[in-house]
């Protein structure tokens, strides 16, 4: 069980590192290509965006139906590839194509990985198992910013290329340690509807990406928004009459996992748009360079572990809604802090480093509490499509995350800007602690045994 664990957090690390990674590179990706139009290269951040929440839930759906340990190892094998391929690439259009298939192969291992991890264990124990592993993925969103610093200083190639060797030795490692849960007997899923459920994803996803650069109130906006709406209500129509549908409705009427789902999803947009204020800033407004700004960053990061670890000892008695709403708490006060003591003249210790312990302790309270009780609600038979629709909330609200914040900043940020940014992002991780309240859990969801990350026994 624990090699499982260790083998899928790889494999989550990585896609969820590449996500944030590559914000801290895009100025030098940027003078790597000289010549071309900024439009055109912020589709190397957008082309993964979009591809891995539109694959998300097919790909899960897939898996449950096939092979949960195939999906992930093909997943890797994708990835790594993929990342070899964008770390050479001759021109930006080459490394967009790159990009697009490096994201198809995160969908697939994404879902394939929680699914393996809870087949793995027994339901006593999922909630701690799931617990660490939504804490690794917290923690390599918020150390992009450091990683993306230190390899940046020799090339934004690295950015790409340290994924081949951490990839290869998880593929050799899954190969031959992940288990092959049973495949679930049934007919075929509704590949119409998957196609649907991708297409609305997508669209939704690039009208969020691309409403700055193309006016929120536009026809372009509007009409793909409007587009992404139709082509989701085809689905929900198609899906409440399959008989095989690629999301069962039934799922998101179960509401400790639709009230996680939701938090999530809101508190994802908080996350998202924290990071990249904070990256931005120093950069901009302190002048630090971003090997300063991922270091100065680093603490928040170090607190998720340590609170995700904690919060496993207490869910069991206050339960999952309570805690996570505390998370929320802290975090929104974070955020309310930069707003009110962080000025123009750089100030590490006073004004940015509480503000980052705060943060990084909600995010060590809320995203592993919220996985796990997602995760603890789901039958065995949808273990990879329920944390495919976990994985592209969290997508999603980093998208809508970034666009509120672009769209708060405005064209010519201050320091004015930047405190209604760090107020917005408050409201938002207060919201999701609100949201968090709706969660009920049965006492025999709750009574499980305290988090621990003791990885030496198999």
């Amino acid at each position: 069980m624990k090699r499982t664990l260790v083998i899928v957090c790889v494999g989550v690390v990585l896609a969820t590192l590449d996500l944030f990674i590559v914000n801290v590179a895009f100025p030098a990706i940027t003078r790597g290509f000289d010549g071309v139009a900024l439009s055109t290269l912020s589709w190397v951040l957008n082309a993964y965006a979009i591809v891995v929440a539109a694959l998300l839930v097919p790909a899960g759906r897939l898996t449950d139906r096939s092979s949960r340990k195939g999906g992930f190892l093909l997943g890797i094998a994708l990835f790594v590839a993929a990342s070899a391929a964008c770390a050479a690439s001759p021109d930006v259009w080459f490394l967009i194509g790159a990009r697009v298939v490096q994201a198809a192969g995160a969908a697939l291992l994404i879902p394939a990985s929680l699914g393996l991890l809870l087949a793995a264990y027994p339901p006593e124990r999922r909630a701690g198992a799931v617990r660490i592993y939504a804490a690794m993925s917290g923690i390599a969103a918020a150390l992009g910013p450091v990683l993306g610093g230190l390899l940046v200083t020799a090339s934004w190639r690295w950015i790409f290329l340290v994924n081949v060797p951490i990839g290869i030795a998880a593929l050799v490692a899954g190969r031959r340690w992940l288990p092959s849960p049973p495949r679930i007997e049934e007919p075929a899923p509704d590949l119409l509807g998957a196609a649907l459920l991708a297409l609305a994803s997508a669209a939704v996803t690039l009208a969020l990406v691309k409403a700055e650069a193309w006016g929120w109130g536009s026809p372009r906006i509007l009409g793909t928004f409007a587009a992404g709406v139709l082509l989701l209500a085809w689905f929900l129509r198609r899906s409440s009459a399959h008989d095989s549908p690629i999301v069962e409705l039934h799922l998101l009427r179960n509401r400790q996992f639709t009230a996680s789902v939701v938090a999530m999803f809101v508190f994802s947009s908080a996350f998202a748009a924290m990071l990249l204020s904070v990256v931005v800033w120093a950069q901009t407004m302190w002048g630090w360079s971003a090997l300063k700004t991922g270091l100065a960053f680093a603490p928040g990061p170090l607190m998720v572990p340590l609170w995700a670890i904690a919060a496993g000892r207490f869910v069991h008695r206050t339960g999952p809604g309570p805690l996570a709403a505390v998370g929320g708490l802290v975090y929104a006060c974070g955020a309310v802090w930069w707003a009110t003591v962080i000025g123009v003249h750089a100030d590490w210790a006073g004004a940015m480093l509480p503000g980052t312990l705060l943060t990084g302790t909600g995010v060590g309270l809320t995203l592993p509490t919220w996985t796990a009780a997602a995760a603890g609600s789901l039958p065995p038979e949808r273990f990879a499509t329920g944390s495919a629709l976990i994985n592209m909330a969290r997508q999603l609200g980093y998208t809508v995350g970034v666009a509120i914040l672009v769209a708060v900043l405005g064209v010519a940020p201050g320091l004015g800007a930047y405190r209604h940014g760090w107020e917005t992002i408050a409201g938002l991780a207060f919201a999701s602690g609100i949201a968090s309240l709706a969660l009920v859990v049965r006492r025999e969801r709750i009574e499980l045994e305290p988090v621990t990350l003791d990885l030496a026994q198999p």
